[in-house]
C-alpha cells in the first residue's frame, strides 16, 4: 500500500520590488519546511539578488524560476526591478510586466502545473491566468489589513479579476476570497538607557527631499533625544550624507546621534531595550515590526498605504503623527514636539 505523502507544488509571484520579494521569500522558506515544493518566480535580476538566501543545501524545496519580460528599448534587463529604477521608467516596467503575464507566465504555469499559485495582491491579472488553467490562486498582501480593507472599499470595480474568457460561462471563475497577510521576524542591538533612543528610517524605497531632511535634522537636534537615523538616497544620486544635512549638524549632536547611510538591521535595532520611539513612513513592514517590538511610532507617512496605516496606529494608541503644514511641508518645531512627547 502506498503511504508516501506527495508534496504540493506552489508557484509564487511577487511584484518586482524588494519590499514585496522579501516577505514572499520568508513565506516560501516557511512553506518549504512543511512539505511544499516552492517555485519562486521573478525576473533574473531579482533572482540573482536572492539566490544565496535559498541555496539548495539550506532550502532544497525552493527553486528559482526566471520570468523574462519582453524587450523594450528603454528598459534593459538590469531595470527589470524597482531597485535603482529611474522614476520615469516606473510605468514602462509595469507595462512590460503586464505584457509578460499572458505569454511568459502562462507558459510557466503550463510547464510546472502547480497545485496552488500565491500571487502579489497588486497583480490581479495573474489570477485570471491561473484560473483559466484551474489552478487555485491565493492573494498575498505585503500591505497591512487596514490598508487592504481601505483599498477594497475604494476600488469597487473588480474588472481586472474577471476571466479573460468572458464570453464563456464555464470559465467565469473568481479568485478564492482568501488573502494572506504577512507577519513578523526577529531581534537585538545599541547602548543607551532603556527607551531613551529614537530609531529613524523611511524604508528602502521612500526618500526625503533635501528640505525634509533639513527640517527633520533640526527637529531631532532640538528634541535633545538620542537617535539612530538611516539616511537613503535614490540609486545613482551621488550625494554625501554630510552634504544633505545642515552644516555642522553631526558635530552639534555629537554622541547623541548616529547617522547611517543606506541600510541598518531594523528589526534588531527595534528589538533593543534602548529604543523608545520609531520615526517611520508607516510602510506596513515597518508598522508590523514596530508593533512586534512594542515601540511607539512617530508617523510621517508619504503615499500609497502609508497615510491609512498612520491613521490606524494613531487611532489604536501606539503612535503620534507629525502634522505637516497646509502645503504638505514638515516643520522642525512640530517634529521636535512630537518626538519629545513620544520618547519623553
Amino acid at each position: 500500500m502506498e503511504t508516501k505523502q506527495s508534496s504540493l507544488k506552489v508557484v509564487m509571484l511577487p511584484w518586482v520590488a524588494h519590499g514585496h520579494i522579501s516577505p514572499f521569500l520568508e513565506l516560501a522558506k516557511k512553506l518549504s519546511r512543511r512539505n511544499f515544493n516552492i517555485y519562486f518566480c521573478s525576473t533574473p535580476v531579482n533572482l540573482c539578488s536572492i539566490k544565496e538566501q535559498v541555496n539548495q543545501n539550506s532550502f532544497p524545496s525552493i527553486q528559482l524560476v526566471e520570468l523574462h519580460l519582453p524587450a523594450i528599448p528603454d528598459l534593459p534587463p538590469q531595470y527589470h526591478t524597482t531597485k535603482g529604477l529611474p522614476p520615469h521608467l516606473t510605468s514602462t516596467l509595469r507595462k512590460a510586466f503586464d505584457m509578460a503575464i499572458p505569454i511568459f507566465f502562462t507558459n510557466i504555469l503550463k510547464t510546472l502545473n502547480p497545485h496552488i499559485l500565491i500571487y502579489d495582491f497588486i497583480l490581479p491579472r495573474v489570477a485570471e491566468v491561473a484560473l483559466a488553467q484551474n489552478i487555485p490562486a491565493f492573494k498575498f498582501s505585503t500591505f497591512g489589513a487596514a490598508a487592504i480593507s481601505s483599498f477594497q472599499h475604494s476600488f469597487r470595480n473588480p474588472q481586472s479579476l474577471k476571466s479573460s474568457s468572458q464570453n464563456n460561462d464555464e470559465h467565469k471563475k473568481k479568485p478564492l476570497d482568501i488573502i494572506l497577510i504577512r507577519s513578523f521576524r526577529e531581534i537585538e542591538a545599541n547602548k543607551k538607557e532603556p527607551s531613551s533612543t529614537l530609531y529613524v528610517s523611511f524604508g528602502s524605497e521612500c526618500f526625503l527631499s533635501k528640505e525634509e531632511i533639513e527640517e527633520l535634522a533640526h527637529g531631532l537636534e532640538h528634541s535633545k533625544v538620542n537617535f539612530i537615523w538611516v539616511v537613503r538616497f535614490p540609486e545613482g544620486e551621488k550625494i554625501r550624507v554630510e552634504e544633505a544635512l545642515p552644516p555642522s549638524f553631526l558635530h552639534r549632536v555629537g554622541e547623541r546621534g548616529l547617522v547611517v547611510e543606506g541600510w541598518a538591521p531594523q528589526m534588531k535595532i527595534l528589538g533593543h531595550s534602548s529604543i523608545g520611539g520609531f520615526v517611520s513612513h508607516c510602510g506596513w513592514s515597518s508598522v508590523i515590526e514596530g508593533m512586534k517590538y512594542g515601540v511607539p511610532i512617530i508617523a510621517m507617512p508619504m503615499h500609497l498605504d502609508q497615510p491609512t496605516n498612520a491613521r490606524m496606529v494613531v487611532e489604536i494608541g501606539i503612535a503620534m503623527e507629525v502634522n505637516r503644514d497646509k502645503d504638505g511641508r514638515l516643520d522642525r518645531g512640530e517634529v521636535a514636539k512630537v518626538i519629545k512627547e513620544v520618547v519623553g
